[in-house]
């Protein structure tokens, strides 16, 4: 069977993921892989050093995708599909380009997690984040703010003459456009991964990249790579280097159903050791992950035992189908760093993933290092390193060749940037078709230097926010009566580059030129910012009031404005509503929560909206009302990774529902643990309590 590259669809129950958050995400980021400083004096020097090397302020330019629910439907979800005779890997091209499946047809095994549901949750940098499969990470630490969207792709000629798979896309955290080639050799187990990123600017830029595989997880599965220590990082924000396979409890964390807590173990690979990692059931069977040694860092994934990492596994897929754990491979050792990738360079590598078959009693003995010696002796001869070698040499002379026939369409950014720069991307190409209504504004300002008018009744679109482009907005021409709409956007670009008093003056001239919600709001995320809670929360009422003003209260809606009104609502309400009970301002909040929804009688209400609830009515001392909202039930869609918010609400509410004029010291604390535990609904807690500890 000759290898061939074919649509297909998956019929899966999926939850749409719903319109983007139209306000720029101009807030700090809430990254829960994030080191101390204090805490990197005792690393090496140069991991320290990429360590503390250009972490993202925020997401911008891309837009958070929060808007997805939990209600998922029965969906066609577009697919493409790499088969020979002996392997079927299956592609979401819609969805970040995942590896969604990969299934070795003699032993009718697959490979990967394959999540039976679609259902979006708050991991992702920009938001919306999925389990399962094989995850392309480019950016910065986190999952990619590309996860959830379309990628360009297309057949193109595989090194072997069959057909090869590319994806590729420009990934704006960082400004770079990357590709991935998926191919199958005839007669091969193992499915060839070729990625290339390039810089094209004459600038440094960092760099960051890791595949995030996700393999079943039973009670016997073992993890294995060439490594005897490994640096570990938990949901406590501490690094450390322990050894492995034990933990100083004693725990077999290469198991990953023993440990207790979710965490990562960056296995610490020395020398010129080959690269690899495997994931074996009891009986030595299972995927293992190879590739050239750019790609230097192995790691594992566990969610723990614990009822928090139970949860989170149902949370991201059904209760009943099954567990899973994650094994990856990166640029650097551990997923804190990012590297610095020269001006007009380019990083590439070939990863390979097929199945492994090793002797169980070997794989599973007490003997460490016979268990990996025997994975290791098994890789070699299904795949040798040498083979490897060679393939990505072979590619790599095939990564310039251009597509021919588009199977999928990615977003038009690559095309507004190649514009912009003139680049010449030979084998990804952004052609100008691709252009879309969101690039248009910025066309006109590229290509006549004026900055465009903003849309009635619409909330600003989305703004690059590049060297280049805030040089282009800083000169922009403007039409009559326009200058605040440019000075908003040039105080988001400013804001991007850190220069936060710059961007603070451009608002200020904004909101002097043309009271607007838009820059009211940006301002109250800079007093925020800046620690002054009580001003930010007036610019927070102010820019509710003003939306109200111009764009809520009104007696005719069209269903799409109406609906467009609602999504600016529910963004402003989900920002401000803790801001203002920081400030302690909760009849304020209690406004904004129970004002009418646009185009109806009634507020808005989602799950997370009755969290906020709940804490307001903690703070307008009425803990019988918010204990009623819990026990009524809810689900928060979009709650973050690592988020505590329901169960530190719950517990305040059970402390002032045990002592309600009495601050909560630790005795208190540990009775209202004891006396009201936490629902297993509501608990997603990766880390020890703090308050048992």
């Amino acid at each position: 069977m000759a290898t061939t590259v074919r649509h297909t669809v998956v019929q899966i129950p999926a939850a749409p993921l719903g319109p983007e958050n139209p306000l720029p995400a101009l807030r700090p980021m809430d990254e829960v892989h994030r080191l101390d400083p204090a805490d990197r004096t005792d690393l090496p020097a140069d991991m320290a050093r990429q360590i503390g090397y250009a972490p993202l302020r925020t997401v911008l330019p891309v837009r958070v995708l929060d808007g997805y629910r939990r209600e998922r439907v029965p969906t066609a979800l577009d697919a493409l599909v790499i088969e020979n005779e002996r392997v079927r890997a299956t592609v979401l091209p819609g969805l970040g380009g995942r590896l969604y499946s990969l299934v070795h047809k003699p032993t009718g095994r697959e490979l990967l997690y394959r999540n039976p549901v679609f259902q979006p949750a708050a991991f992702g940098l920009a938001g919306a984040w999925f389990s399962g499969g094989v995850e392309w990470n480019l950016g910065a630490t986190g999952h990619a703010a590309h996860t959830c969207a379309p990628l360009h792709a297309a057949r193109v000629p595989a090194p072997d003459g069959g057909e090869m798979l590319r994806l590729w896309e420009w990934e704006r955290l960082r400004d770079l456009p990357f590709q991935v080639d998926l191919w199958l050799p005839a007669d091969s187990d193992f499915l060839y991964v070729g990625v290339r990123v390039r810089n094209p600017h004459d600038r440094t830029v960092p760099a960051y990249w890791w595949s995030n595989i996700a393999v079943p997880e039973t009670p016997d599965t073992r993890v294995l790579a060439p490594a005897d220590a490994a640096w570990h990082f938990g949901y406590t924000a501490t690094l450390g280097h322990v050894p492995v396979p034990h933990a100083a409890d004693g725990t077999d964390v290469t198991y990953t159903t023993r440990a207790e807590h979710a965490a990562d173990y960056f296995f610490d690979i020395r020398g010129d050791d080959r690269r690899w990692i495997a994931a074996l059931d009891g009986d030595g069977r299972g995927l293992v992950h190879t590739s050239t040694d750019t790609l230097r860092g192995r790691k594992l994934f566990l969610w723990g035992r614990g009822p928090g990492g139970r949860r989170w596994q149902e949370w991201l897929t059904e209760p009943g189908t099954g567990g899973y754990l994650e094994i990856q491979a990166g640029l650097a050792r551990t997923q804190l760093e990012h590297i610095p990738m020269p001006a007009e360079s380019e990083f590439s590598w070939l990863e390979a993933y097929g199945p492994l078959a090793a002797d169980p009693a070997a794989v599973h003995g007490p003997d460490w290092s016979a268990a990996r010696a025997e994975a290791a002796g098994r890789l070699e001869t299904a795949l040798p390193r040498a083979t490897v070698e060679a393939a990505y040499e072979t590619w790599l002379a095939h990564a310039d060749s251009d597509p021919k026939d588009v199977l999928a369409t990615g977003s038009g950014w690559g095309a507004l940037e190649a514009e912009r720069g003139h680049h010449h991307l030979p084998g990804t190409p952004f052609p100008a078709d691709t252009l879309g209504e969101l690039q248009k504004p910025w066309l006109e300002l590229l290509v006549a230097g004026v900055f465009p008018r903003p849309a009635a009744d619409a909330p600003p679109g989305p703004c690059p926010v590049s060297p280049e482009w805030r040089e282009l907005l800083e000169s922009a021409d403007t039409y009559p009566g326009n200058e605040w709409f440019r000075d908003y956007h040039l105080g988001i670009a400013q804001w991007a580059a850190g220069d936060r008093a710059q961007a603070v003056r451009s608002w200020q001239r904004s909101l002097a030129a043309h009271p607007s919600p838009w820059a009211l709001r940006a301002l109250a995320v800079a007093e925020a910012a800046e620690g002054e809670t009580a001003r930010a929360a007036q610019r927070y009422v102010e820019a509710y009031d003003s939306l109200r003003a111009g764009f809520l209260d009104r007696d005719r809606w069209t269903e799409d404005a109406a609906a467009t009104a609602r999504t600016v609502q529910r963004a402003l309400t989900v920002e401000a509503v803790p801001v203002l009970l920081e400030a302690a301002r909760p009849a304020d909040a209690a406004r904004l929560l129970d004002h009418p929804a646009a185009g109806r009688d009634t507020p808005l209400d989602d799950g997370h909206l009755r969290l906020l609830r709940a804490r307001t009515a903690l703070a307008q001392n009425d803990p019988t009302r918010a204990r009623a909202i819990f026990d009524h039930g809810f689900e928060v869609a979009d709650l973050r990774e690592g988020a505590e918010s329901l169960s530190d609400t719950w517990f305040a509410i059970a402390e002032a529902l045990l002592s309600p004029h009495t601050p909560p010291d630790d005795t208190l604390r540990t009775q209202a643990r004891t006396t009201h535990p936490l629902p297993p609904p509501y608990d997603f807690r990766m880390r020890p309590d703090p308050a048992l500890s």
